[in-house]
């Protein structure tokens, strides 16, 4: 049954950065760096500060840093404990899948997934009863984690995977934000 997991995670990952073209490389280059998104983020906090005050966006500033923190590590523990190759590393599909970066860490699970998934989880939560639109904020994760299966540096199932962690561990974080600073539950 793993088996046949892993072949189907394989042939979506083939399909999925086979869709990519070199015309738009550039740009999915510079989608996956954390760093390009800072506009957006210093504009999420605007938003929050706004709303929450500067004193509850100081914990809020605090509870994302250790969940950011706590997801980071439980990601490295899998990828060390699972030891999964990247597809740019497996010798099954790195030569009929686009490689437009590299790494040699391990795959399982995307630490992009699980930790952009995680503050928007965490950031919509707050957020959601103040500005009807604030579902536009998982556009973020959606496009952050695709690009590393665009640029061919994790399978499907990482993705996924992160994804499910990460909205957990912003949801928790939540709870316990809402019951801690803003005494809500």
């Amino acid at each position: 049954m793993l088996e046949k997991i892993i072949d189907l995670d394989k042939e979506l990952l083939v399909f999925l950065n086979g869709l990519g073209s070199e015309r738009w490389d550039w740009l999915w280059l510079i989608i996956t760096k954390q760093l390009n998104w800072a506009p957006i983020f210093l504009f999420i906090f605007y938003l929050l500060q706004k709303k929450i005050g500067w004193k509850n966006f100081g914990y809020y500033v605090l509870f994302t840093a250790v969940m950011i923190l706590i997801c980071d590590q439980t990601v490295n523990l899998f990828k060390y404990g699972f030891e999964r190759l990247r597809p740019c590393n497996d010798e099954e599909i790195k030569d009929i899948i686009r490689l437009v970066k590299t790494s040699k860490s391990f795959s399982f699970f995307s630490g992009h997934a699980t930790n952009s998934m995680a503050s928007t989880v965490f950031g919509y939560m707050i957020l959601k009863k103040y500005y009807k639109h604030a579902y536009l904020l998982f556009l973020f994760p959606l496009i952050f984690a695709y690009s590393r299966i665009y640029l061919g540096l994790h399978f499907p199932t990482d993705v996924l995977t992160g994804y499910t962690f990460g909205a957990i561990a912003g949801f928790i974080c939540y709870k316990l934000y809402s019951k801690y600073i803003l005494r809500t539950l």
